[in-house]
C-alpha cells in the first residue's frame, strides 16, 4: 500500500523573532530533542522493562501473553470471520484468504444503541448473533456444514487465559451491560451463537496489536513486530514461549512462539528515564488517567496537539506570541478557543509540518479557520512550525526506541531482519514520521547498517477486522496441531 503522509517542510532561513522569542523557541527546542545517547539509555531501560513484564505479574510493561501460538505462512486459505465491538458501531467482516498473502473482504456495519449498551449481556449477545447470522445469510454461507471459526474484537479490559477465554474485568466507553462483569464474553456469546444456531465457533479474543501484526504477516511472513501509532499506542512482537518465565499453563503449547500484547503505554509511569517535560506534565494531571500511561502521551496522536497548545498558552502568557501590535486585537480575545482543552488537534500540526509555502501561508489559513488566530504574522506562524516539529519529532525518536527495543531483545540480526506492521493515524498520515522513527533506528540500532532495509516498517490496516480473522485463522490451526498430537 502506498504512503499517504507527506514529507514534513523544515524551516528556511531564519524565524527573525525577537530575541525573547529565539530565546524561549531555543529553550523549547532544547527540552524536546533526545540526544543520541539518551535515546540509548531510554531502550536500555525499555529493554529491561520488558524482561521484568516477561517474568513476573504486575509490571509497568505488561508483557501479556496473547496466547496466540506460531507464524503464519501467507499460504493459508478458507473464510474466517472478524467481530469488532468496541464503540457506536458493530462491525462483521468475512476475510476470504486466497494463499499467496492475498485476501478479499466483506463487512457489514449495524449500530448498537444505548439501550443494548446498557441492557442485560444476554440482549446485546442476542443481537450479535442476530447481526452475524443476517451477515451469513447474505453472503450465502449460513447453510455451510463447516463451523466457521471467528476472532472476537472485545476492546475492553478482560483478563485473559487462553486464545479465547478471558473474564471481563470491567465495561468502558459508555457500555454498562448488566450480568457481564466477572463473565466470559466469548462464552456469553457463544451461546447466544447456539441458541440461534448460527454455525460459528469463537475461536480468538483479539487485541489491536496483535491483530495488526498478524495482519501485516499473511502479505509478509517475516513479520515479528506490531504497532499501533494513532490514538492511542500499543505494541506486539513475536516471543520465544521458554523466555516468558511468567505463563503458566496445563496445556502443552503447540508452538516454540507466542504473540505477547506488550501494553507499552504505561512505559515509565515510575517517570525514571523518559524526558518529560512540564508541558506533558500538565497533559498528564488533565487526562482522565493522570499518572498512567505516560509513554502513551508522548508519543500519541490524542495528546500531541494537547502538548503543543501548553507550549503555545505559556508563551502567550510571557506575552511572547499574539501580543498587542498596531491594528491587531489585544492578545486575550486572540487566545480565547486555543484555551479550550484539546482545542489544537494533531491533525492541524500535520497541515502545519507540511507547509512549504514561503510565507507559511497554510498554517495561517488552518489557525484562522480552526481557532480563530487573525492575522498571525510570518515569525509567529515559523515559531509555532518549529514547536510542532519539536513535539512530533520527540514522539516519532520515542516510537523508534520502542521499536528498538524489541528488535534488540529478540536478536534480530541485519542478516535476519524483520517486517513491522503499523496501524493507526498517526503513523499513516503525520509528515514524516516514519522518517523520524528511521533516524533514531539508525541511532539505536548501529549494526543495521541500512536500517530501512532490515527494519521494513509499513502500513497494516484493520488489525481489528482482518488481523482478527486472521488471529482465529491462528486459533484453528492450533486446534488442528492438538488434534494431531492427540490423535
Amino acid at each position: 500500500m502506498i504512503r499517504k503522509a507527506p514529507i514534513a517542510a523544515p524551516i528556511t532561513g531564519a524565524i527573525h523573532g525577537t530575541p525573547e522569542q529565539e530565546a524561549y523557541l531555543e529553550k523549547i527546542v532544547k527540552q524536546f530533542t533526545i540526544t543520541p545517547d539518551y535515546l540509548e539509555k531510554i531502550c536500555t531501560h525499555f529493554m529491561s522493562e520488558m524482561d521484568k513484564g516477561l517474568n513476573k505479574e504486575g509490571q509497568t510493561l505488561a508483557m501479556i501473553p496473547s496466547y496466540v501460538e506460531g507464524r503464519l505462512t501467507g499460504q493459508e486459505k478458507g473464510h474466517f470471520l472478524a467481530l469488532d465491538l468496541g464503540g457506536t458501531n458493530l462491525r462483521v467482516v468475512l476475510v476470504t484468504l486466497e494463499g499467496n498473502g492475498k485476501y478479499k473482504t466483506k463487512s457489514s456495519k449495524a449500530r448498537v444503541t444505548t439501550e443494548l449498551k446498557t441492557g442485560p449481556m444476554r440482549d446485546l449477545c442476542d443481537y450479535i448473533a442476530d447481526c452475524v447470522d443476517e451477515f451469513l445469510t447474505e453472503e450465502g454461507l449460513s447453510n455451510t456444514d463447516t463451523t466457521l471459526f471467528l476472532g472476537y474484537t472485545f476492546s475492553f479490559p478482560v483478563l485473559q487465559s487462553r486464545i479465547n477465554r478471558g473474564i471481563l474485568k470491567s465495561w468502558t466507553k459508555g457500555f454498562n451491560c448488566t450480568g457481564a462483569v466477572g463473565k466470559d464474553p466469548v462464552m456469553l456469546l457463544q451461546d447466544a451463537l447456539l441458541r440461534k444456531n448460527v454455525p460459528i465457533k469463537v475461536a480468538a479474543l483479539v487485541n489491536d496489536a496483535v491483530g495488526t501484526l498478524l495482519s501485516n504477516a499473511y502479505q509478509k511472513p517475516n513479520t515479528s513486530i506490531g504497532l499501533i501509532l494513532g490514538t492511542g499506542s500499543n505494541g506486539g512482537y513475536i516471543e520465544e514461549i521458554k523466555k516468558i518465565g511468567k505463563w503458566k499453563s496445563n496445556e502443552n503449547p503447540t508452538s516454540h512462539e507466542m504473540i505477547i500484547n506488550m501494553e507499552f503505554g504505561a512505559f515509565d509511569n515510575e517517570r525514571m528515564i523518559l524526558p518529560v517535560t512540564q508541558y506533558d506534565n500538565k497533559v498528564d494531571r488533565q487526562s482522565i488517567n493522570p499518572h498512567g500511561q505516560i509513554f502513551e502521551k508522548m508519543i500519541s496522536g490524542m495528546y500531541l496537539g494537547e502538548i503543543t497548545r501548553n507550549i503555545l498558552l505559556d508563551m502567550i502568557d510571557r506575552e511572547l506570541l499574539f501580543g498587542p501590535q498596531e491594528g491587531r486585537y489585544d492578545c486575550k480575545s486572540w487566545s480565547k478557543e486555543l484555551s479550550g482543552h484539546y482545542a489544537f488537534v494533531t491533525s492541524q500540526m500535520s497541515t502545519i509540518e507540511s507547509d512549504g509555502t514561503p510565507e507559511l501561508t497554510r498554517t495561517k489559513e488552518a489557525l484562522d479557520l480552526n481557532l480563530n488566530l487573525h492575522a498571525i504574522s510570518t515569525p509567529e506562524s515559523k515559531i509555532i512550525k518549529r514547536v510542532c516539529e519539536a513535539v512530533g519529532t520527540r514522539a516519532a525518536h520515542l516510537a523508534g526506541v520502542a521499536i528498538a527495543g524489541i528488535v534488540r531483545h529478540c536478536e534480530i540480526s541485519p542478516e535476519e531482519g524483520t517486517d513491522v506492521g503499523i496501524d493507526g493515524s498517526l503513523y499513516e498520515f503525520y509528515p514524516s514520521f516514519e522518517e523520524r522513527i528511521y533516524d533514531a533506528l539508525a541511532i539505536l540500532l548501529p549494526d543495521h547498517k541500512n536500517v530501512r532495509k532490515t527494519v521494513r516498517l509499513g502500513l497494516a490496516k484493520d488489525g481489528s477486522g482482518v488481523g482478527a480473522a486472521l488471529t482465529a485463522c491462528v486459533a484453528a490451526h492450533m486446534e488442528g496441531r492438538k488434534k494431531g498430537a492427540l490423535g
